[in-house]
């Protein structure tokens, strides 16, 4: 693994010191030039596959071990932004997604010890495993497994931790949307209905490449925008009183420029990618239901639903039929496209362009002890190395 990323380089080659920028967000043309980088001969289909399949391994960690919304998420994010920087083919989704938890759980003060981790995965990855645990949380006996087995695994999530820790510059710092929904939800009178999904709509925005390139307090609108959106189409007006907001109202008012920007910190632009990109993430639930899909989307009965004795009793999430179908979705992608406005020009934080964050000869340092390299908490041009 290592040796993937030193290929063609000698010591002698390697600089003596740089510093690394921590880039808490990226414009989607980064994103897109990282993603086809790292995806290799993986087409895009492939890559959402395997995103998705690693966002679903660790909803079921995080169901099975009764974690926090939070830390699932950040985990969820940090995979993601992972694979910004190296490429695919060289790791394996569930190794990638282990060390992304434990990152996570450190982050979040939900800490965990890699083997409890461990027992948890396979549990989850091997079925036939758990069944045979005497284990009350269905956790898998790693003292019935082959000792160097496990060990290889652990060493192995925490090499890929490392290079998580590089990859965010030892940056700790995580917000989150979902207190923000509540709060952005009570100032434009949302229903509490609408808020609530909504929040699911924010939990699922974390199986996209949404949280690497918008701050939360956005991703939170552009969850509630989403929300009115589907409450609204090819629905009857519902009246509003001085209390609440109807869907349609609401739906109205993001959609277009105003007064709200200013107050939230947002633009309409950004809401109108957000939409898209959670619309087609629930139009491929809808087209292949039997995907690893989020147990708090909003096809489900509830947003506080006991997702871990679900896991616990079944070794997995229970399908859930979808309350909307591809086609209205569809045309309601369509109806947003004849009025959406064109796209935000978005410039890099810093002065630096970090497409080439590890793009030159700093590669080889990462994950290595050659060399001092200086991680900085924020991009270049807004802090300073010293």
């Amino acid at each position: 693994m290592e040796s993937a990323h030193s290929r063609g380089h000698s010591p002698t080659q390697l600089p003596a010191s740089l510093s690394k920028y921590h880039h808490p967000y990226f414009t989607p043309a980064e994103v897109k030039y990282l993603s086809e980088k790292q995806r290799g001969k993986f087409t895009e289909t492939q890559e959402e596959k395997t995103r998705q399949s690693a966002c679903g391994f660790l909803e079921a960690l995080g169901a099975r071990i009764g974690f926090p919304r939070k830390t699932t998420a950040t985990a969820q994010n940090l995979y993601h932004r992972f694979h910004l920087f190296f490429p695919r083919k060289d790791f394996n989704y569930h190794d990638v997604s282990l060390a992304a938890l434990y990152v996570s759980t450190k982050m979040h003060d939900t800490l965990k010890k890699p083997r409890e981790l461990l027992a948890v995965s396979y549990a989850v990855r091997f079925p036939e495993l758990a069944a045979k645990s005497k284990h009350p949380g269905g956790e898998v006996d790693l003292d019935t497994m082959d000792p160097q087995v496990v060990e290889r695994d652990r060493q192995r999530l925490l090499a890929i931790e490392r290079l998580i820790l590089e990859t965010i510059c030892f940056n700790f710092t995580s917000r989150m949307p979902f207190q923000y929904v509540i709060k952005i939800g009570r100032a434009l009178r949302a229903t509490k209905k609408l808020t609530q999904l909504a929040w699911r709509l924010a939990v699922d925005c974390y199986r996209t490449l949404l949280p690497v390139q918008y701050p939360p307090h956005t991703i939170a609108l552009g969850s509630i925008y989403v929300a009115a959106l589907l409450s609204s189409f090819e629905k009857p007006l519902s009246p509003s009183n001085g209390e609440f907001r109807s869907s349609q109202e609401l739906a109205s008012c993001l959609g277009e420029h105003g007064d709200w920007e200013k107050k939230f910190q947002s633009q309409v632009e950004d809401l109108e990618v957000i939409a898209h990109t959670v619309i087609d993430l629930l139009i491929a639930a809808t087209q292949n239901p039997s995907a690893n899909t989020s147990p708090s989307t909003p096809s489900s009965p509830s947003p506080h639903l006991s997702t871990r004795h679900q896991y616990e009793k079944h070794g997995h999430a229970v399908p859930v039929p979808s309350p909307y179908n591809a086609d209205q979705l569809i045309r309601l992608k369509i109806a947003m496209r004849e009025t959406e406005h064109p796209p935000r020009p978005r410039q890099p934080l810093g002065n630096a362009d970090p497409s080439a964050l590890y793009g030159g000869d700093d590669v080889p340092l990462l994950g290595r002890n050659e060399g001092t390299v200086r991680f900085l908490f924020g991009p270049a041009g807004v802090v300073h190395s010293v």
